[in-house]
């Protein structure tokens, strides 16, 4: 029986810039920097956090397999820290919409140097 999310794939043009925003902009921390033969992963996570990011070169995957859907997958950040996180991503210029009011909570959404976006979600 599947229990958790272990990684999420994230097909991007330049490793080394993705790399560079999440931990530089963000905090997260490199887990893991792999190569096999012409394949390298870049694995990247919030300090103690069970679910991972896994940076993957986009052009080499849709060689690989040309019928993988290599969009960038849906994913909802939890943060209790809200409105600090909101003006640090701004402070940081990095592309962020306006807040939203939820039923379930406030709501922001940020992109990446690549224009992938990303949800943030009030968690106290």
């Amino acid at each position: 029986m599947i229990n958790k999310i272990g990684q999420v794939m994230l097909y991007v043009n330049n490793q080394e810039a993705s790399r560079d925003f999440w931990t530089e902009k963000l905090g997260f921390e490199v887990i893991a920097d792999e190569t096999n033969g012409p394949m390298r992963w870049i694995e990247v996570a919030p300090k103690g956090a069970g679910t991972s990011i896994v940076l993957h070169n986009k052009e080499l995957i849709a060689k690989m397999n040309p019928e993988m859907n290599l969009g960038t997958p849906s994913i909802m950040y939890y943060t209790d820290q809200f409105d600090a996180l909101y003006s640090d991503l701004q402070n940081k210029n990095i592309k962020v919409g306006d807040i939203m009011e939820l039923p379930s909570g406030r709501v922001f959404n940020f992109a990446d140097y690549e224009d992938n976006y990303f949800a943030v979600s009030e968690k106290k």
